[in-house]
């Protein structure tokens, strides 16, 4: 994967980061959130802490979307468990409740796609060519199903996309620097990618290894047909930089969520999805 072509922006007091590949594409907008808020806001959580209440979190999301000139569309979000479930939203839905899944591909416009991480790696799509865009959550249990290629060929099926074409953005994640697992998760993978070293041992931790989920998506998009000049890494580790991002691994149960959204500019219609 590329490791450049991202840039941390602000915008009105959010600090986020863009992929430049997609802000060169008409109508698309999208950005991964950090932890930095407006000054009244430090930790920026967009889902998952206790310690927020549901109001904060719902004002949060607003100001995001505000941030990213998506505020005319409807978020749409998950219940993530870790699946290569793939949902394809074909209209807006007035349904509060978050369906089950962890990907979500959408081709209308004023629908703002979204998955929430802290240390999973959230991938985002788009195909220019056909006006569709896509927001993947993958864990370590989502990149094992290939929940990535299983949404471009979801992509395929729906709006005729073509993996040539498509330009993948990978925003912050736990990297192989601190992705320690035990040989379980390691004979897992090499179960499914045979004569690929995705792990080494972790330096003084006897039975311990460091995992490389990048390098895995990076297999997976070679095999779906993604060019290397498409795919764009933003190669910082959560953990490593707990300062900007929430990481579960750090935190544990008190961590927050950032959360990777695209969305189309266009103003949304009340449907049931």
């Amino acid at each position: 994967m590329q490791k450049d072509g991202f840039i941390l922006r602000e915008s009105q007091g959010i600090l986020y980061y863009s992929c430049l590949a997609f802000e060169s594409l008409p109508h698309v907008r999208h950005g991964f959130s950090t932890r930095r808020g407006r000054p009244a806001e430090p930790s920026f959580t967009l889902g998952g802490s206790k310690l927020n209440s549901p109001d904060r979190i719902n004002e949060n999301r607003r100001q995001f979307l505000s941030a990213l000139h998506l505020e005319d569309t409807r978020l749409i979000t998950l219940r993530q468990v870790h699946s290569n479930h793939v949902h394809i939203v074909e209209y807006i839905s007035g349904q509060e409740e978050p369906i089950e899944g962890d990907a979500l591909a959408s081709g209308i416009a004023g629908a703002a796609l979204a998955v929430q991480i802290a240390d999973c790696l959230p991938v985002l799509i788009a195909d220019p060519a056909h006006r569709a865009i896509a927001a993947v959550h993958s864990g370590w249990r989502g990149t094992l199903s290939r929940v990535l290629p299983e949404t471009i060929l979801e992509m395929q099926r729906a709006f005729g996309s073509n993996p040539e074409q498509l330009q993948i953005a990978v925003g912050p994640g736990i990297r192989a620097c601190c992705f320690e697992v035990g040989p379980e998760v390691v004979n897992l993978f090499n179960d499914v990618y045979p004569g690929i070293s995705l792990a080494m041992p972790a330096p003084e931790r006897p039975g311990k290894y460091l995992l490389d989920l990048c390098n895995a998506l990076d297999f997976q998009l070679d095999l779906a047909g993604v060019p290397p000049e498409n795919r764009h890494d933003l190669n910082t580790c959560t953990r490593c930089n707990n300062d900007l991002f929430f990481s579960y691994r750090a935190e544990g149960q008190a961590a927050g969520r950032m959360m990777a959204v695209i969305g189309m500019s266009g103003r949304f219609c009340s449907a049931n999805i």
